[in-house]
């Protein structure tokens, strides 16, 4: 077939550009599942490299600032660390060396010149998700219609990111569609998980989640509808930010389901340090970017809400948990990180309660209902051009009986349906802010709940095909709150004991249970995400760091 010929030229022209020194040739076998620690072992990296690659952001950031690195040193030893995680895990899409040191460059003799950074994120290397654009090469975006569309001009983000003095340097894998929690299409292929490669890196944003793991890049993008930035930062146990509509730029991006402005994606930062996030967000936001995107809200950075002006001055939070969203059960490695969490508040003087959940059968039911509406329509029109067939399950072999996670129909909604959803999405987060609101009864703060701090899903990482659960994510999106993944530990056979069970919720979370086993998911990290209200960014960000900080205070005192 054309397309499958189509496919296999752009994949095989992936790794052209690439110096040869940078292809390690001591790869573990396919049967070596964690791999996160082989860049120091691949003989790729040097000393220096290894240092740079495993600093912070605000490190990297100082270092460059002071021109103790250059920013083609920092962008080259990222590369080389990229490329490693490349062969170990197939994360990337477009790799463009000579442009990115090209641009590296450029910021050295400035500053030599000047004296003076460009920018807040002055030669820091940055990877992006494979839908946000760069002038000059293609979006993909899993799709084989997409291959030779090449960008005409950079997304809204990308020229702001280049005006902070950031060096763009590759794009990473996603799914085809973008609408799968695992990362899978038939271009690039299947991004696996650097802690254990028999398990999913997640998606839609896996490329990145499984990139920035394996410290090959400091700090990347993705993007999130349903959960596509937090899930695979859980999974792949690295910091994820989920901020709310439109207060990171998204114009100039590709996607699918566009003109569906109901439930929207938005774009937000990937780091293994939490610096990494807030340093993002607060620089990107400090270029006014609603001067350059429409759709951007005209909020700028604010100090007070960070020091937490709102929430008593971070002096003493109330957290509450959701332990289980009534429809399906975590696992026990995610219950044993909920408990973590909660210890380490407690012990920080902070208030935890339990959340109770509020309609989440409906909220997912709307969700799914809107997406539902038009997307076939959408995925069909594009894969028409190439006659690639639509991806409707992501494992490994097919299995008679399987349900596909993609759910297709080829009824449309009409516009008055439409609307009866989008009320119905409105009236859901009208009594959600109610329900939040009215915790203030439960707490010794004399204010409602703080934040939230929930699961990113029923369980870790699972083998390839079988995520098909966006419950604890899901619901955020409907109801615009931004949210903050957090990793606490990682699955230890020893302490995450399978529970039996008699009852459950449904036939799903019965199949969940029964998935668990703690030797297959061994090594597969266990994260949470902290929940706050629409449009608070800065006070999310600033709660998130005093939850990490409790976890690693406390996490010195726990057996993990």
């Amino acid at each position: 077939m054309a397309w499958k010929q189509l496919a296999a030229e752009k994949k095989s022209h992936q790794l052209d550009g690439v110096p040869k020194e940078w292809l390690p040739s001591n790869l573990p076998s396919s049967e070596t599942l964690n791999v996160i620690d082989f860049p120091q072992q691949s003989g790729v990296l040097s000393a220096l490299d290894l240092e740079i690659t495993e600093s912070s952001v605000a490190t990297l950031l100082s270092n460059l600032a002071s021109s103790k690195w250059s920013a083609v040193q920092v962008t080259t030893s990222f590369y080389k660390r990229a490329i490693v995680a490349q062969q170990l895990t197939n994360c990337l899409t477009e790799i463009f060396v000579d442009r990115a040191l090209a641009r590296a460059k450029e910021l050295d003799e400035h500053l030599a010149k000047t004296g003076k950074v460009v920018g807040a994120l002055h030669g820091l290397p940055i990877s992006l998700k494979d839908q946000i654009s760069i002038k000059g090469i293609e979006s993909t975006m899993g799709y084989i219609s997409w291959i030779g569309q090449v960008a005409e001009k950079n997304s809204v983000l990308v020229d702001i990111l280049e005006s902070l003095g950031a060096v763009p340097f590759v794009k990473t894998n996603v799914p085809q569609t973008l609408m799968w929690p695992e990362t899978f299409n038939r271009i690039f292929g299947r991004t696996t998980n650097p802690n254990n490669r028999s398990l999913s890196s997640g998606g839609s944003s896996g490329g990145e989640g499984a990139l920035v793991a394996l410290k090959g890049s400091p700090l990347g993008v993705g993007s999130d509808i349903g959960g596509s930035i937090r899930i695979p930062a859980g999974l792949c146990g690295v910091y994820g930010f989920r901020p709310s509509y439109n207060r990171i730029p998204y114009g100039g991006c590709v996607n699918s389901m566009e003109g569906q402005d109901s439930i929207l994606s938005v774009l937000g930062p990937l780091s293994s340090t939490l610096d990494g996030i807030q340093t993002f967000f607060k620089a990107v936001i400090s270029k006014e970017p609603w001067q350059m995107d429409p759709m951007t809200i005209r909020k700028r950075w604010s100090d007070e809400e960070y020091n937490l002006i709102d929430h008593g001055n971070g002096k003493r939070l109330c957290f509450a948990i959701l332990w289980d969203n009534g429809l399906v059960e975590p696992h026990p490695p995610i219950r044993r990180g909920l408990e973590m969490t909660r210890d380490a508040l407690v012990a920080a003087g902070h208030q935890v309660i339990d959340w109770k959940p509020y309609k989440q059968k409906e909220i997912l039911g709307t969700i799914e209902a809107i997406w539902g509406s038009a997307s076939t329509e959408d995925f069909r029109t594009v894969l028409a051009s190439s006659g690639e067939p639509l991806i409707t399950s992501m494992k490994l072999a097919h299995e008679e009986g399987d349900t596909p996670f993609l759910v297709t129909s080829d009824t449309t909604l009409s516009a008055f349906a439409l609307w009866q959803l989008h009320k119905k999405k409105r009236d859901l987060r009208e009594e959600h802010l109610k329900h939040w609101t009215d915790t203030i009864s439960q707490t010794a703060t004399g204010r409602p709940v703080d934040a939230i701090i929930s699961p990113v899903a029923p369980h870790t990482a699972l083998q390839h095909g079988w995520h098909k659960n966006g419950n604890y994510t899901m619901p955020w999106n409907l109801l615009d709150y931004p949210s903050v993944v957090i990793p606490v530990s990682k699955v230890d056979q020893a302490l995450d004991v399978k529970q039996p069970r008699d009852k459950f919720y449904t036939a799903e979370d019965r199949k969940i249970h029964e998935l668990y086993d703690p030797a297959t998911y061994e090594n597969a990290p266990i994260s949470i995400q902290v929940v706050g209200r629409t449009m608070e960014e800065e006070a999310i960000l600033a709660m998130s760091a005093i939850v990490d900080e409790a976890l690693k205070l406390h996490g010195t005192k726990s057996k993990l």
